[in-house]
């Protein structure tokens, strides 16, 4: 089943959300506006919009109203992914030359501003102080997950509680917050917002966490970008982790290979050959699945509706993503 089969039910919405998306992009000056045209038409899976909409259907649902903070939250994605791809140096992204790629740091970085910009603007249509608190919390919770990551390149002796925390701020934290304020704008119940927060952090860290495994055992294709990109990188996974921890000699290795700069292609493909056998995926997984039945278990005491069975379809999604 793919993701956008999940939830048939609100294409339409959806739609009107990449709209306004692209209106609110709309740029006076060339170059912003063709950055961030080229960032909107790479596409992606939208999902923070999603469990917007879907956390919204638990109250008074009205999309117009709605969309403000969908938009406002996948544009605050968007533009910290133009950020990241300057701090990694990354050419591609879904298979597309990245904003950096194309034209350069400098145009990447006023890109990404001017869409965390748009994205504060659009939340304005609210009149409620506590939506912009938990917005702007959420960026700087994002800044410091960010400022960490590059604290922590190249640190081979970190730990899972480091690397825990380090994908709370960067990924997970942002889908809580948008099953919390899909929510709150929609009016929903406290006791049913808190569990949908909690539902968008479990899901959250076990999505980053399918997402390190798929960097070790996709295929360039598959991941619009090369396998291993984030050990290349220095950013220690849990894979990895997972893998220096058990074995002294691959320890060594994955040391020796990067820090040294000894960047050799095959050498590298048989150093991720090394940390797949391993068992260091099968740890991994293990970890994303406890993430999942915690989600799943946060649903229990909300209303059997369509919104409730889609979640808990997404959560299946994630947990069956290929490995």
């Amino acid at each position: 089943m793919k993701l956008t089969d999940i939830y048939w039910h609100l294409k339409s919405d959806i739609g009107k959300i990449e709209k306004e998306i692209e209106k609110n992009i709309d740029a006076n000056h060339p170059v912003l506006q063709e950055a961030s045209s080229h960032l909107l038409k790479a596409g992606g899976k939208r999902i923070r919009p999603v469990f917007v909409l879907l956390s919204a259907q638990f109250g008074n649902y009205h999309i117009d109203q709605i969309k403000h903070i969908a938009v406002s939250l996948e544009m605050i994605h968007m533009g910290s992914l133009v950020h990241d791809d300057v701090i990694d140096d990354a050419d591609l992204r879904r298979g597309k030359k990245t904003v950096k790629s194309r034209w350069d740091n400098r145009v990447a970085m006023y890109t990404g501003d001017y869409i965390l910009a748009k994205a504060v603007e659009m939340a304005t249509f609210y009149h409620n102080p506590n939506v912009h608190k938990i917005l702007s919390d959420a960026m700087v919770e994002m800044v410091i997950g960010e400022v960490e990551q590059i604290r922590d390149q190249y640190n081979w002796n970190q730990n899972l509680r480091v690397y825990f925390r380090r994908i709370k701020r960067k990924t997970a934290l942002l889908i809580a917050v948008s099953c919390q304020l899909g929510a709150i704008v929609a009016d929903v119940p406290r006791k049913y917002e808190g569990q949908l927060a909690k539902f968008g952090y479990y899901v959250g860290m076990a999505f980053q966490i399918t997402d390190d495994i798929l960097d070790f055992v996709g295929t360039e294709k598959e991941l619009g970008k090369p396998a291993g990109s984030d050990l290349l990188q220095g950013n220690v996974t849990v894979p990895a982790l997972y893998a220096m921890c058990h074995d002294e000699i691959l320890r060594t290795r994955i040391i020796h290979h990067l820090d040294e700069n000894v960047i050799d292609k095959l050498e590298i493909n048989e150093t991720i050959e090394l940390i797949k056998g391993s068992g260091a995926i099968d740890y991994s997984k293990e970890l994303a699945d406890k993430y999942l039945v915690k989600a799943r278990k946060a649903l229990d005491e909300l209303p059997d509706i369509q919104a409730r069975r889609a979640l808990l379809q997404i959560a299946d999604y994630i947990g069956d993503r290929k490995f």
